[in-house]
């Protein structure tokens, strides 16, 4: 057997342990299945409290940059979380010091991961992110190598275990977004400052990572159109059952004519669809590839032991002397088709209107909608109050997103409408 590979893990918070619980509790096994011993050398975290498990027999250190460049280590795991900062120090040392990186960081990868990839590249050394997209589901592996022989067109999931456990809350209990929030945060579910979960930063950055892996383009987080679920409601989620959808946040990346499209924004998709039925915290995954077909991939997409999971797969990788290019291709090959603008996107929309029940109101913005070019497909009204606002909602056909947006800028701008047009774009999966 060879010798063992060393790994220095800069960072003991959630993940950081899980990974440390790991490969101490399942060494025997790694070991068989890589052919050579994996062995913890060095560990570092500021905070030296007593966190469980022994790390007696690992050099200590404070400062995760020290760990990369000076611990006997072939593989530097970076754990510390953010693009910036201490995470991505510790990530530039571990390559200039000819050490391998892995991280379960998609904010670095996302904003840095050409520049890592490339680093990586020319020390000839592995960059491994697997824990960085969907936790323990293995999809940068599945596409990368399962995948091998197939040209993707399409990849789109639920990215974010946070938005999804309150939308499926929402949905199962008719309770308002601030509302399963905070019970979100009780539960740990959800961070004090939720921003870039409910607004969909995170979905963005893990989609900007699948997009560049699936399609073997250059990475572009910029081209990301993003959307959160602030302004869902009890009321829409109830339309949206009775039209027979759910309402899931997704991103979604796709090859068109036109370029690689990247959106990142709650959508109705049809209560049949096997991603309606991925509720909770957990992710889901769904890949098309031109001799597969689809294929879905289902799991926990967070936590201490799914990520860990993530994490020790690509040491596994390294170990074993599987490793393969960051992105599937070395860097010379990655392409850059033109990024689609969410404008050209076309699809059919749900739209809810709050407008004054009065004579005239509803060929007004009949007469909007066919200026722009927007026919409707159906409409409900649920009740009727002279004089008050009502609930009104269009579902349209295929139309173009700029011209949707125009009509609903114009509809917006009615005396009779007294609140902002609410927009869902509807999914046929």
């Amino acid at each position: 057997m060879s010798e063992p590979l060393r790994v220095a893990i800069a960072g003991l918070g959630t993940v950081g342990s899980g990974t440390v619980k790991l490969l101490q509790q399942n060494a025997g096994a790694l070991a068989g299945r890589c052919g050579r011993a994996i062995e913890i050398t060095a560990v570092a975290d500021p905070d030296r409290r007593d966190r469980g498990f022994s790390v007696e027999s690992y050099a200590w250190y404070d400062d995760g940059v020290a760990m990369a460049r000076e611990a006997p280590a072939d593989v530097v795991v970076e754990l510390v979380g953010g693009s910036e900062g201490p995470a991505r120090r510790v990530a530039d040392a571990a390559l200039a010091a000819g050490r391998h990186l892995v991280t379960a960081n998609k904010a670095l990868i996302a904003h840095h991961g050409l520049e890592l990839a490339g680093a990586a590249e020319r020390a000839s050394v592995h960059l491994g992110f697997e824990a960085a997209v969907a936790g323990g589901i293995p999809i940068i592996k599945s596409i990368k190598e399962g995948l091998a022989g197939n040209r993707c067109s399409r990849v789109y999931g639920i990215l974010n275990g946070t938005c999804n456990f309150i939308l499926t809350a929402m949905r199962e209990g008719g309770r308002e977004f601030q509302e399963v929030l905070a019970e979100a945060q009780v539960l740990g579910y959800a961070e004090a400052d939720p921003t870039f979960d409910v607004d969909g930063i995170d979905t963005a950055h893990k989609l900007a990572i699948l997009a560049t892996v699936a399609f073997g383009c250059r990475p572009d987080l910029g081209a990301v159109h993003v959307e959160g679920i602030r302004h869902i409601s009890p009321v829409d989620i109830a339309f949206a059952e009775e039209l027979g959808y759910r309402i899931k946040l997704l991103g979604i990346a796709a090859l068109t004519e036109h370029g690689v499209e990247r959106r990142v924004h709650p959508c109705m998709v049809p209560a049949g669809a096997p991603i309606a039925h991925v509720n909770g915290v957990f992710n889901a995954v769904v890949v098309h590839g031109d001799f597969v077909d689809s294929l879905v991939q289902v799991g926990r997409g967070a936590g201490e032991q799914p990520t860990a999971s993530a994490v020790v797969a690509d040491i596994a990788d390294i170990a074993a002397g599987r490793a393969s290019p960051a992105f599937g291709v070395p860097l010379a090959a990655l392409e850059d088709p033109p990024a689609v603008p969410m404008g050209r996107h076309r699809g059919a929309y749900y739209v809810r209107l709050m407008v004054l029940d009065k004579p005239g109101v509803f060929a007004d913005i009949a007469g909007i909608l066919r200026d722009n070019s927007v026919s409707m497909e159906a409409v409900l009204q649920r009740a009727r109050a002279p004089g008050e606002a009502v609930p009104v909602v269009l579902i349209t056909h295929e139309a173009e997103e700029a011209a949707v947006a125009t009509s609903l800028a114009q509809i917006g701008g009615l005396s009779a409408c007294t609140e902002e047009p609410r927009m869902i774009r509807i999914e046929p999966f």
